[in-house]
């Protein structure tokens, strides 16, 4: 590769993530059906990573958070498990008390210890 060739090569590198994460068109020379593939995978990756650290939330939304989520997720790039679980629950009007890990962690430490 030359330096000529960077550009294009960044331009087609940013237009594969956007196509993995943001939910652009797949750019030409690409599997479809991979890219679509990969992408599915990371959606729902995303989702585990929010239900892991807002368990609340996951409960709130009911049995299928999951799908709820990975619906919502597919247009909206990501920002973080704490900005993404805000504003799904704000989107989806799920109604929780957006308690997270430092909470858990408090309430953890309640029970092992049996002090505030």
């Amino acid at each position: 590769m030359t330096g000529s060739d960077a550009p294009d090569l960044a331009a087609r590198q940013a237009a594969l993530v956007r196509a993995l994460v943001a939910g652009d068109a797949v750019p030409p020379g690409f599997d479809v059906c991979a890219i679509h593939a990969a992408a599915h995978s990371l959606l729902h990756k995303r989702a585990r990573e929010v239900a892991a650290r807002y368990p609340g939330l996951a409960y709130a939304a009911g049995p299928d958070f999951a799908e709820q989520f990975v619906a919502w997720a597919r247009t909206r790039p990501k920002r973080g498990a704490a900005a993404d679980a805000r504003r799904f629950a704000r989107d989806s009007d799920i109604r929780w008390g957006g308690r997270g890990p430092e909470w858990a962690k408090r309430l953890t430490g309640l029970f092992r210890n049996g002090t505030r």
